[in-house]
């Protein structure tokens, strides 16, 4: 699947966004309506402060987002798509539309609502296991 959506990236023309940039543009899409911070990108996807960083960064050379400063605290600095952004943002989730659908297609809806049943039980039972770990004693 990985080797698909980079193969499709770079044939619809996202080569430029990575899998993780593409991962923040929906991100910051999805919350356009409230003040996102590096913190808050940290803290939704689990990544470090000098790796947000570094991709913050690299998103703003390529122009995809900007850091702008917010009235109550000239020292914070949201994260905001430009026009170029959202519109990488509205190619990928086009892109995401279609692999979904091609993969998806020959399976009925019986057999996705099953499988994603059987997902939920396997995060529970691996949840369950985390925590048996840290008791277990061989």
């Amino acid at each position: 699947m990985m080797k698909n959506m980079l193969a499709c990236s770079r044939v619809v023309g996202l080569d430029e966004v990575t899998i993780m940039n593409g991962w923040i543009l929906g991100y910051l899409s999805r919350n356009s309506d409230c003040d996102i911070f590096q913190k808050d990108v940290e803290a939704y996807f689990g990544i470090g402060r000098s790796t947000v960083t570094n991709i913050v960064k690299l998103m703003e050379k390529k122009q995809l987002i900007r850091r702008e400063s917010v009235e109550r605290d000239a020292r914070l600095k949201k994260l905001v798509l430009t026009d170029k952004g959202r519109e990488a943002d509205g190619r990928v989730q086009a892109m995401l539309a279609w692999m979904e659908q091609s993969l998806l297609e020959g399976i009925t809806q019986e057999e996705q609502d099953s499988f994603y049943r059987m997902l939920d039980k396997l995060q529970v039972n691996l949840k369950r296991q985390k925590e048996e770990i840290k008791c277990l004693k061989l």
